[in-house]
């Protein structure tokens, strides 16, 4: 029989814009602290999941008991640890990889697993990390994590979001584990088989399509305002998809056994648009959708087919290059920071960062909500606990938060601003026992 408690209780590590925290919410779980080091992405995880303690530090910063004192859980159990710590996996002659400074992080996931008692843990992570030299820094982390009484799925997997009802081909490594004591999760089902279909035009695969998942959306460029702006009021929408009425929040299990958020649908957001060339367009036109424009290598969606895989870019410290956004298989233009989203999973009523360079780089970092929320239902099962919906319905943050750059964001939740390649990826700038009580303090009073 199911046990039946109040939810179960995760943490996110490397939250980034909540990804992974909005599947396993959908899932049935209530994530009660993120902690993720930049703090834009600070910013829009508290817009969106205000009901979440978000941890504006590195995690080489804090130990299990900070956690537990900021989400205010105190001693409960922890049913789930998750997240994609940065894994360089790089290989050195005589020694273990996962003693390679540049894969502290991934120690501190370790660390903290063992530290907040988890019963379960997920790890996310590139794909790469299972070819070649870098399986054996997989070896050494399954061993570090046996090493501390948890047990591996093995063999591991490499998950593809387009298998789970997502409409495009992004593959990521996920780690299952859980506590010597507790039934190990086992991998979940696939719900489609898009990733079969990935660069064809010709056949229909049996998940939703590019244009399943775009064509209700009205195209930006006809909104002078979104010149200037990431949102306009009275967008007319087009007839959805079922996939599409999913993330407009029209079918009766659009929210699944999350929160529901009280927003406004007639509201079009995160579509700013381009400005391209008369050149650039006349370039996109001619591009037959499915392939690649061949001079800014762009590719241009197949209606029929799954995206490529969106990815984020690189951040400040390396002259802030935002990676290209596909071309639409309609208009000859990049797509929209909204319509990014759609391709990613996110519902409608989730925003972003208002500038196209952040927004990108926020979808691009995460894991498709719909794969992390199969992921999270293989988790629950494997506790044995049944799902249940709350009936709170809560509103969503300030949307101030959405237009905080990094010097403002940094203000706001009273840490650094990130300025170097160090800061963001080793969190190596150890802070002080005061600044992370500072930290907790700020993040107290902004839950009220």
């Amino acid at each position: 029989m199911k046990e039946k408690k109040v939810r179960p209780i995760a943490v996110d590590l490397f939250a980034g814009a909540g990804g992974l925290s909005l599947g396993f919410e959908q899932a049935g779980f209530d994530v009660v602290a993120a902690a993720e080091i930049d703090p834009v992405h600070c910013a829009v995880h508290k817009f969106n999941f205000p009901l979440t303690a978000v941890i504006p530090i590195s995690v080489t910063d804090l130990t299990g008991d900070d956690i537990r004192k900021i989400s205010g859980i105190g001693n409960q159990k922890v049913d789930c640890v998750f997240g994609g710590p940065p894994c360089q996996g790089f290989s050195l002659i005589g020694q273990r990889t996962l003693e390679d400074p540049r894969n502290n992080l991934v120690k501190d996931f370790v660390r903290l697993v063992r530290e907040l008692d988890a019963k379960t843990f997920v790890l996310e992570n590139v794909k790469g990390l299972t070819v070649g030299t870098h399986k054996q820094f997989l070896a050494e982390l399954v061993e570090e994590f046996q090493s501390i009484g948890y047990q591996v799925r093995l063999q591991w997997k490499v998950l593809n979001a387009a298998n789970y009802g997502v409409p495009q081909s992004r593959e990521r490594l996920i780690l299952l584990g859980a506590k010597d004591s507790v039934a190990l999760p086992d991998y979940p089902s696939k719900t489609s088989n898009n990733a079969a279909a990935r660069n064809k035009i010709a056949d229909l695969p049996d998940g939703p399509t590019c244009s399943q998942a775009l064509d209700d959306l009205p195209n930006a460029d006809l909104f002078p305002t979104l010149n200037d702006s990431d949102a306009v009021s009275g967008a007319l929408l087009g007839q959805p998809s079922a996939y599409a009425s999913e993330l407009r929040c029209l079918t009766n299990d659009a929210w699944h056994f999350g929160y529901v958020r009280k927003w406004n649908p007639q509201i079009l957001t995160s579509s700013a648009r381009t400005k391209h060339s008369e050149i650039s367009k006349r370039r996109f036109n001619e591009t037959v959708p499915g392939s690649v424009e061949p001079i800014s290598r762009f590719y241009r969606l197949p209606p029929n087919g799954v995206s490529n895989t969106l990815r984020a870019g690189t951040d400040g410290s390396r002259g802030a290059f935002t990676s290209p956004r596909p071309i639409h298989y309609n208009f000859p233009r990049c797509v929209t920071v909204r319509e990014m989203a759609r391709l990613h999973g996110f519902p409608d009523w989730f925003r972003f960062h208002a500038t196209k360079w952040h927004g990108a780089r926020q979808i691009g970092n995460s894991v498709p909500p719909p794969m992390a929320r199969a992921i999270a239902a293989s988790v629950l099962d494997a506790l044995n606990i049944t799902p249940s919906a709350p009936k709170e319905v809560i509103s969503l943050g300030d949307k101030k938060l959405l237009t905080l750059e990094m010097s403002k964001a940094a203000e706001h939740f009273g840490v650094e601003a990130l300025n170097s390649r160090r800061d963001r990826k080793s969190g190596a700038k150890k802070r002080k026992q005061s600044e992370i009580e500072e930290a907790r303090l700020l993040e107290l009073a902004l839950n009220g």
